[in-house]
C-alpha cells in the first residue's frame, strides 16, 4: 500500500531535505508537487486542500525558520499533518460492557465484510484473549452464512446458527441469548451487503442496530475504491452511528487515497486494515506508523509485533541449539526459514516496514517476489531426505531429477545451493560470536541467505 504515493513524495521531499534555508518560494514549489502526489493517489479534494493549508501555515512560520535543519523540519511537519489527517493515534475497540460485547459489521457486497469479520474474530481471540461468537444475519445469501460458519471453524471461534428463512433481528437476538449462555465475551454480527446503497438496506440495518444496541458498529470498505470508499462510508455514517472503519484490500492498493480520506470525510477512525488474504492478515491501524511508512521511514514497531506474533519460536530455539552443538545448517533448516518469511507477509511485506527500504520496493519487486521463494521451497521439496541433510553430495544426476520434479532450471538450483552455503557460513560465525540466539529471535532468522535476496 502507498507505493506510488510514497515514491512520489520521497522524490519531492528529497529536494528540500538537505536545504540549509527554506523560503516561501521553494516551499510553494514543493507543496505544489505534494498536492499533485495526493491527488494522483486519489485522496479526496477537501482532504488535500485542508492538508496543504495546514502544512503551508506551519512551514512558512517560525517552526521551520528557526530550525537548524529546515529541510528536515519541513518533512517532520508533513509527517505530523499526515498523522493528523488519519487520526493521530490508534483507536481501540470499546469492549467495556457486560458480556457479550456486540459488534455490528456492515458494508457493501464485495468489500470483504464476512472475511474481515472472520479475521477480527481471530484477532480478538489471539490478541485480546477473548471468547468470541459470530453470527450471520445475511438471509439473502445462504452462501454467506455457510462462509461464516467455515471461517469460524478455521479460526476456532463459536458459531451461532442461522437460516435464510429467519428474520435478521430474530437471528441477532437468538445469538445474543446463546452468547450469554456460552459465556462469550464478544458477539460479532455479520449483516447483509448490497452492491450499492439503497433505502431498503438502510432501513433494515437501522432496525437491526436499534434491536441489538451494539457497542461498536464497524463499516468495512474496500481501499481499492479510493476516495469513493470515504464517500460510501459517509453515506453509511449519515444513516448509522458508525464507531469505526475496517479498510480492506490495502495490500492491493498502491495509492492510499482511502486511508487518507476516510477519517476527514466521515469523522470516524480507521480501526483496522486488511493486509492480505490469510486470516491473520488484519492489523490495527496506527496513523503514526502509516505516515512513517508513506514517507519511506519504515514501521519497525509493526515489524517487531509481527515477529513476536508470527515467529515460530520452537523452531527458532531448535535451530539455535542445533548450531550451538556444531551441527550444520542444512536445507531442512533453510526451508523452515523460507516458510517463516512467508508467514511474516513475504519479502515485500517485510521490506515495506523496514526503514529506508520503502522507496526501493519497486526495484526490489523486479528482483525478488514471493514466487521466487515458493520456487526455492519446491526445489527443496523435490530432494530426498538425505539430499536435504547433505547438500554437498548433490551431483549432476541428482540436480536433473530435482529440477525436473520442481519445474525449475539447473541454474536456479545452483543459485539455491550457493545461497544455502553462504547462510551456513553465516550461522557458523554467529554461533561462535554468541549472536545466534539474537539473530533467530529477531529479524535475521527469517531473512534470506547471506543477507541478500535471490536473483540480486
Amino acid at each position: 500500500m502507498f507505493d506510488s504515493l510514497s515514491n512520489r513524495l520521497a522524490d519531492t521531499l528529497k529536494k528540500v531535505s538537505g536545504k540549509a534555508k527554506l523560503n516561501e518560494s521553494n516551499i510553494k514549489d514543493t507543496l505544489r508537487e505534494v498536492r499533485m502526489a495526493l491527488l494522483e493517489a486519489d485522496v479526496a479534494l477537501p482532504v488535500v486542500k485542508a492538508f496543504i493549508a495546514s502544512v503551508t501555515e506551519r512551514a512558512v512560520g517560525q517552526e521551520v525558520a528557526r530550525s537548524l535543519s529546515p529541510g528536515q523540519a519541513f518533512i517532520k511537519i508533513v509527517q505530523s499533518e499526515l498523522e493528523k489527517v488519519m487520526g493521530q493515534y490508534n483507536e481501540e475497540l470499546n469492549l467495556a460492557t457486560q458480556p457479550p460485547a456486540v459488534i455490528l459489521v456492515a458494508g457493501l457486497q464485495g468489500a470483504g465484510k464476512t472475511t474481515s469479520l472472520g479475521k477480527l474474530a481471530r484477532w480478538l481471540k489471539e490478541t485480546k484473549k477473548k471468547s468470541v461468537m459470530v453470527v450471520s444475519t445475511d438471509v439473502y445469501r445462504p452462501a454467506a452464512i455457510k462462509q461464516l460458519e467455515t471461517l469460524a471453524a478455521e479460526v476456532g471461534v463459536k458459531f451461532a446458527p442461522s437460516d435464510s428463512d429467519q428474520n435478521p433481528i430474530d437471528i441477532a437476538n437468538a445469538a445474543i441469548a446463546l452468547a450469554k449462555k456460552s459465556y462469550a465475551d464478544v458477539l460479532l454480527v455479520d449483516t447483509a451487503g448490497r452492491l450499492h446503497i439503497d433505502e431498503n438496506m438502510m432501513h433494515e440495518i437501522k432496525a437491526l442496530h436499534a434491536a441489538v444496541s451494539p457497542i461498536e458498529t464497524l463499516f468495512v470498505v474496500d481501499a481499492m475504491t479510493g476516495q469513493d470508499a470515504a464517500n460510501t462510508a459517509k453515506a453509511f455514517n449519515d444513516a448509522l452511528p458508525l464507531t469505526g472503519v475496517i479498510l480492506t484490500k490495502t495490500d492491493g492498493d498502491s495509492r492510499g487515497g482511502a486511508a487518507l480520506s476516510v477519517r476527514h470525510i466521515t469523522g470516524k477512525p480507521i480501526k483496522f486494515m486488511g493486509v492480505g488474504e490469510k486470516m491473520d492478515a488484519l492489523e490495527p491501524f496506527h496513523p503514526d506508523r502509516v505516515a512513517s511508512r508513506i514517507l519511506g521511514m519504515g514501521d519497525m514497531l509493526s515489524l517487531i509485533e509481527d515477529v513476536e506474533r508470527k515467529l515460530d519460536k520452537t523452531k527458532a530455539d531448535r535451530l539455535v541449539r542445533k548450531v550451538k552443538k556444531g551441527k550444520k545448517f542444512d536445507l531442512n533448516d533453510f526451508r523452515d526459514q523460507l516458510q517463516q518469511m512467508q508467514n511474516m507477509g513475504g519479502a515485500q511485506g517485510l521490506m515495506a516496514k523496514m526503514p529506508g527500504m520503502g522507496q526501493m520496493s519497486g526495484m526490489i519487486e523486479k528482483q525478488v517476489n514471493d514466487k521466487v521463494f515458493m520456487q526455492m521451497e519446491a526445489m527443496i521439496n523435490s530432494m530426498t531426505p538425505k539430499e536435504r541433510r547433505y547438500p554437498d553430495a548433490i551431483g549432476n544426476s541428482h540436480k536433473r531429477r530435482i529440477t525436473m520434479g520442481s519445474g525449475t532450471q539447473i541454474q536456479d538450483l545452483n543459485r539455491l545451493l550457493k545461497q544455502h552455503k553462504q547462510m551456513q557460513k553465516m550461522m557458523k560465525k554467529l554461533s561462535k560470536r554468541g549472536g545466534m540466539a539474537n539473530l533467530m529471535r529477531g529479524m535475521g532468522g527469517m531473512m534470506p541467505p547471506g543477507g541478500g535476496f535471490p536473483r540480486m
